[in-house]
């Protein structure tokens, strides 16, 4: 996926609470980007986008979604 394309589609924060199976891609208590898939979400899997701009599908429980005020969470997506 493109960049341009990672853009439109709506971001969400998530931390990841889990790793299990993929240790050397997922940093547990490290906040990510999750992408809306509606189609990976059907399979219970979350988009997540990695430090590359990449983004790589994992399963949901793996994650919890956060809530930051809004200039942290703008700072965040400003640097993703």
């Amino acid at each position: 996926m493109t960049k341009s394309m990672a853009k439109t589609r709506t971001k969400q924060l998530v931390v990841c609470v889990d790793n299990d199976g993929y240790p050397a891609s997922l940093e547990k208590r490290k906040i990510y980007i999750a992408l809306r898939d509606a189609d990976a979400e059907k399979h219970d899997l979350l988009r997540i986008v990695d430090e590359s701009g990449d983004d790589y599908l994992y399963p949901k429980t793996f994650f919890r979604s956060i809530a930051l005020p809004q200039s942290v969470r703008k700072a965040v997506l400003d640097t993703a």
